[in-house]
């Protein structure tokens, strides 16, 4: 049976009362901003609701925090932060996938319900985490729909550093608030690994120094899996950024692709948007077929896929029309500070943690 970890009685109440009293030793305010503090044994999400207004920090101690978190949009501002400063030492995890039965008998969870972690706070900051969704294909075969998310994220303004994103299907929704927002996300020195489509979306998303990883599948069936999966708005100039990233593979030669575009059934008119640029991959990319279908009503060659100064055995360039490459001049137009605007996120310098 599963079991939800719970602020202790008097956590809880200090958490709830907004108390200068510390929780479990920890001090109440954090370089001026007001802080909780979670340790295991806790609850994130219990720390989440305790929060009131703009301005708070949710610190994280090293264990594993096996939940679910939602922070909603009333949430907006708030950082939650590994306290160790290794994302590996603070693990939020649990283990629902798309065709898991709710408990209360209500039907599935669907892709979006499924995710440990959701978000839907415009500014929100998450730093040095591990969020994880850990339910398998191989234990579930009477599930058909197998995609389990990590974090699934709304709202513009949403900062990741250093945070580990584990799952396999689907394991980044990287989204908007509402169909027509343009809603910016910001991913730095983040660690996402996953198989099929395990970055998704239609969030304006730029992913900087990041490193992709893809599993190995066991699979008769090629490809194995496919990094990205955008679904941008026809309206919204941009998707999604990878610059100055890498991609590596737990898989054979050639097992992956970059891409594939993603029209939802709820929103026909997208206009999947990817740039990679400057990026190293690795030879588990297929190098002659780099990109796919999802639906051959909407094949790729019609989407807005791009690359620029790829490198590495994935990059190699040997069918030229099946990699888009960007022009010098266009690829002037396809950098952080375009994509995020009036939007200059805070960077940590050096944070001690690796991703």
């Amino acid at each position: 049976m599963r079991r939800r970890t719970l602020l202790t009685a008097a956590a809880a109440a200090a958490l709830a009362a907004g108390s200068n009293a510390p929780a479990h030793g920890a001090p109440s305010s954090t370089s001026g901003r007001r802080a909780l503090h979670v340790h295991p044994g806790d609850s994130v999400q219990a720390a989440v609701d305790a929060v009131s207004g703009p301005g708070w920090t949710i610190v994280v101690h090293p264990g594993t925090y096996r939940e679910t978190v939602t922070v909603p949009a009333t949430a907006a501002g708030l950082t939650l932060v590994g306290a160790s400063g290794d994302p590996r030492d603070a693990v939020i995890v649990y283990d629902n996938a798309n065709g898991t039965q709710k408990p209360d008998g209500s039907g599935t969870y669907g892709t979006a319900g499924s995710a440990t972690f959701t978000s839907a706070a415009h500014g929100l900051t998450v730093r040095g985490l591990t969020l994880a969704n850990d339910w398998l294909r191989a234990d579930h075969p009477e599930i058909t729909g197998t995609q389990a998310v990590a974090a699934y994220v709304t709202g513009d303004r949403s900062l990741f550093e250093y945070v580990r994103l584990l799952a396999h299907q689907d394991t980044l929704f990287a989204d908007t608030t509402a169909l027509d927002a343009f809603d910016r996300h910001y991913y730095r020195h983040c660690y996402i690994e996953g198989d099929v489509d395990f970055v998704f979306g239609r969030a304006r998303a730029v992913f900087e120094h990041c490193h992709f990883h893809t599993l190995d599948r066991d699979v008769a069936f090629k490809p194995e899996g496919m990094v990205f999966a955008p679904s941008t708005a026809r309206a919204n100039p941009y998707g999604f950024l990878a610059a100055r990233c890498r991609v590596t593979s737990g898989a054979e030669d050639a097992a992956y692709k970059i891409a594939r575009p993603w029209v939802p059934s709820y929103e026909t008119t997208a206009w999947p948007s990817l740039v990679v640029r400057d990026t190293w991959l690795g030879p588990g990319i297929d190098p002659v077929a780099p990109y796919t279908n999802m639906r051959e009503a909407y094949p790729w060659q019609t989407m807005r896929f791009r690359e620029y100064r790829n490198t590495g055995p994935g990059a190699e360039i040997t069918v030229p029309e099946n990699r888009p490459q960007l022009t010098a001049d266009d690829a002037g137009l396809h950098t952080r500070a375009t994509y995020l605007g009036d939007w200059t996120p805070y960077a940590q310098p050096h944070f001690p943690g690796t991703a």
